[in-house]
């Protein structure tokens, strides 16, 4: 059976009204326009306020309505297509109202303060005989109806009942069923006896409780289902919970690995400087106790070689036998006096004192995740390791006399 919605212009109206106001909106406050309502030049419409505040804005010399003063006029540009408007000693007062725009805000503000028809009113229409309204239902059929298909159309041979008595029948068995609270999945019962005493006997017929029943079989499995949906929600939202809990844990692990590594590299990296300033300082001690000791030999030599060139130059000659006797003995002395070796060639190297690290680089590119290794072999190793550090001391201690 064919039948038309006789309520289904609303919904276009509706959708009409919607384009309507967007085209009513002005494009300076973009709210609907306010009266008066004024139309530019370049047919674009402004609020009359609003195109005063542009107006004012781009002439701030321009003096206002109720001045004394003469004004020459000015101009802006419409904030829709940047056309440029010239006014007259009048300003935005000059410019022509649009009656038109005015007359349908009125129109559209009346329609949509009209209360929506009430669905009492909505009524299903008959396809074949436009003009009935469908207000039987075919038992045989299964399927809503219109009196005139009961007497000359299709149904003329079937069984029909009253469209609200089958309403009232499905309703009840409808309420039978589990309905949902809020968001959970905690259901509760509601019972309601919607059917009359005046309900004829036709109700008895097994055919005009199939669709009910089967809508109401349809939508307890829908219940069960959502419940068995909801549940899974909830277990995949704690296995999410779980991934990041267990993520941050393994992160802090990590950490925990790569700080003590460091550590380990930076106490090795210490001792290695420590052996090279130990180095560092015995090779220039070394060193500098050399040139002290070249340097004192070299202070002397040049005395001893001043007192010669003294002594040559002394005019008496018993003096200066004398004296040079001295020295002669003297510089014997010095020329025969040893300075300790000078520092053997590439003593000043500190070659042996290099590092090569490129095979640890390489082994510490080969660090992975080990994934045998949980992390609770990890928290057993930990334990393991508290309790060997409390029972050493005790290990230790003394035995009683």
């Amino acid at each position: 059976m064919n039948f038309t919605v006789g309520f289904k212009p609303l919904l276009g109206d509706a959708h009409s009204m919607d384009n309507l106001e967007k085209q009513l909106i002005c494009p300076i406050c973009l709210e609907m326009f306010s009266k008066p309502v004024v139309i530019l030049p370049c047919q674009h419409n402004l609020c009359r306020k609003c195109a005063n505040d542009v107006f004012q804005a781009s002439n701030p010399l321009w003096q206002s309505r109720g001045s004394t003063t003469v004004s020459s006029g000015g101009r802006f540009r419409c904030p829709s297509c940047r056309h440029e408007v010239v006014l007259d000693r009048h300003g935005v007062y000059g410019l022509q109202r649009n009656l038109l725009v005015e007359n349908i805000i009125d129109i559209y503000k009346q329609e949509s303060s009209r209360p929506l028809h009430s669905k009492a009113e909505q009524h299903l229409m008959c396809e074949e005989h436009e003009e009935e309204k469908i207000n039987i239902y075919c038992l045989s059929c299964e399927v809503p109806t219109c009196s005139l298909c009961k007497v000359f159309g299709a149904h003329k041979d079937c069984e029909v009942a009253p469209l609200p008595t089958i309403y009232k029948r499905q309703k009840r068995e409808l309420t039978l069923l589990p309905r949902l609270e809020g968001s959970g999945t905690h259901m509760t019962y509601c019972s309601l006896d919607l059917l009359d005493s005046s309900d004829p006997p036709i109700l008895a017929s097994q055919n005009a409780s199939i669709t009910g029943s089967e809508l109401s079989d349809g939508i307890a499995m829908l219940v069960a289902g959502n419940d068995r949906v909801q549940a899974v929600i909830t277990q995949m939202e704690e296995v999410c919970q779980t991934i990041e809990d267990n993520s941050r844990r393994q992160k802090q692990l990590l950490n925990q690995k790569f700080e003590s590594l460091c550590a380990v590299l930076e106490e090795r990296k210490g001792e290695l400087l420590q052996a090279l300033a130990r180095e560092q300082e015995e090779k220039l001690q070394r060193v500098r106790g050399l040139i002290r000791q070249y340097g004192d030999h070299l202070e002397a030599s040049s005395k001893l070689v001043e007192s010669a060139i003294q002594s040559m130059e002394e005019p008496q000659m018993a003096l200066y036998l004398q004296q040079a006797k001295e020295l002669i003995n003297k510089v014997g002395a010095m020329s025969k006096v040893e300075l300790a070796g000078r520092p053997e060639p590439g003593y000043e190297s500190m070659e042996p004192f290099t590092v090569s690290v490129e095979h640890v680089a390489e082994m510490l590119r080969t660090i992975d995740f080990q994934p045998g290794t949980s992390g609770e072999e990890e928290d057993e190793e930990v334990a393991l390791d508290g309790d060997e550090g409390t029972a050493g001391p005790e290990e230790g201690r003394p035995d009683g006399p």
